[in-house]
């Protein structure tokens, strides 16, 4: 439940009330001797390498708006990075990485693979995203800060990306020990961008020089509700690689040819889950111009039920998309704040609209993975619907992320500036806006004590 009136709040209190308590999360699910950060709030949960970068994202974050102080954000994030230096590569069992990359989900204690989950390419990436964040902020002449440069150039260099390709252009999803690389690449657009602007900015092991077109060779561009859009179902392929790269105003070949741009892309996308939320062609509930947003995470679980003489098929945890699904009436509130830098003026609305409409479905101003209003006061479920019970870091970090990138542009500034994202966009074909000006060093922010 929520303390206090969100309607007194101004859009700037309420912004930064939303952000604090996502920014909490990773405080409240650190491990602060190595640096893991729990993949959810949930007792016993693994850590997950892709919110360990989300979490090196946000510390700047924390310094620059004062909630924690600079010291405190050194510390953990050497932590996690001596963490990753140090730990245990090779292709056995007992390890929490191969040739540079990590296990998705690792023990919260000793760091190695769980749940024989998969070498995830795209995760070490959002990882590794967040190591050059820090090694770009952290740019003081003391020997913490510059240990930070130093293990996250090591770390970065070690990824063996053009492994990762196995024998096609494109890269592998993941690798098992025992089964070798998945069966299945990168098809269709997605948040995959900022995994290939990595690969092919590596100084020892990139990718090859066609993963990229490789890549958009599968993109699939659409007419929908009116806008010509790349599509991209689930609004998170819209957010992750945008987290960290400011794409107004730059393109690549494909872009070029469509006289858009990624971030214009992002802006329809959004508006177009607005349009098929009002649409809403299966008649779930509360869905509206100000209820909307399908994305990857949560939901009440797998069974069937009618609702107003309708059958309906309810998911777990799943990528819901718009408008070709799937979709069973689950929401996802974060990405509200996760568009904002895109389209404020339909987000801000649809943020008012769930705290006084469903004022039960956040906790303390903590957004939830999912909540499903259809479900409203049906047998075990309360007058909002199911509320999915927990948090998850993607969702809290993708949050502080972007109502920064709305507020300061904090994290494109700093990303601007370093060489490897530029180096990567550059021979990915990207050209015009600021990619053209000089690169110009960006880092250090203030003392916060």
């Amino acid at each position: 439940m929520l303390e206090g009136s969100p309607a007194a709040l101004s859009d700037e209190e309420l912004l930064d009330r939303l952000q604090r308590a996502a920014f909490d999360y990773f405080l409240e699910n650190v491990n602060p001797d190595n640096g893991l950060v729990a993949d959810t709030s949930r007792p016993n949960s693994p850590a997950s390498i892709a919110v360990v970068g989300f979490a090196l994202s946000c510390y700047p974050i924390g310094v620059e708006r004062g909630w924690m102080t600079r010291a405190e954000a050194v510390k953990l994030t050497l932590a996690a990075m001596r963490f990753f230096r140090n730990s245990e590569q090779g292709n056995g069992d007992d390890v929490t990485g191969h040739k540079g990359f990590y296990y998705h989900f690792l023990d919260m204690q000793t760091g190695l693979r769980v749940w024989r989950c998969e070498l995830s390419m795209v995760d070490t990436a959002l990882l590794i995203a967040g190591v050059l964040v820090a090694a770009t902020y952290f740019s003081k002449n003391n020997d913490d800060e510059r240990e930070i440069r130093e293990l996250a150039e090591a770390l970065y260099k070690r990824v063996d990306w053009r492994w990762a390709q196995g024998s096609t252009p494109t890269l592998r999803q993941g690798w098992k020990p025992k089964s070798g690389f998945l069966h299945y690449g990168w098809e269709g657009y997605n948040e995959a961008t900022i995994l290939y602007v990595l690969s092919m900015a590596s100084p020892d092991s990139p990718t090859s020089d066609d993963s990229y077109a490789g890549w958009t060779a599968t993109y699939q561009w659409e007419n929908i509700y009116g806008y010509d859009v790349l599509y991209g179902g689930p609004l998170f392929m819209h957010q992750f690689s945008h987290a960290w790269i400011d794409f107004a105003g730059i393109r690549d070949a494909f872009m070029r040819e469509k006289n858009s741009d990624y971030f214009e892309n992002s802006r329809r996308s959004t508006y177009l889950h607005r349009d098929y939320a009002r649409h809403n062609p299966y008649d779930y509930g509360g869905y509206s111009d100000n209820l909307w947003g399908l994305s990857a995470g949560d939901g009440p679980g797998g069974f069937r039920a009618r609702i107003e003489r309708r059958p309906h098929r309810f998911s777990g945890y799943a990528a819901r998309g718009a408008p070709f699904g799937p979709d069973d009436g689950t929401i996802a509130p974060w990405s509200y704040p996760a568009s904002l830098p895109f389209a404020p003026e339909i987000c801000l609305p649809a943020l008012r609209h769930l705290l006084d409409r469903y004022p039960g479905v956040v906790s303390n101003f903590r957004l939830p993975s999912g909540f499903n209003p259809t479900l409203a006061n049906r047998r075990k479920f309360g007058r909002d619907g199911w509320v999915s019970e927990g948090h998850y870091g993607l969702d809290q970090g993708i949050t502080v992320m972007m109502i920064e990138n709305h507020r300061s542009r904090l994290l494109w500034t700093l990303m601007r500036s370093n060489q490897h994202i530029r180096r990567g966009l550059l021979k990915a074909g990207f050209t015009g806006g600021w990619l053209a000006q000089p690169l110009n060093p960006a880092g250090g922010g203030s003392d916060v004590s």
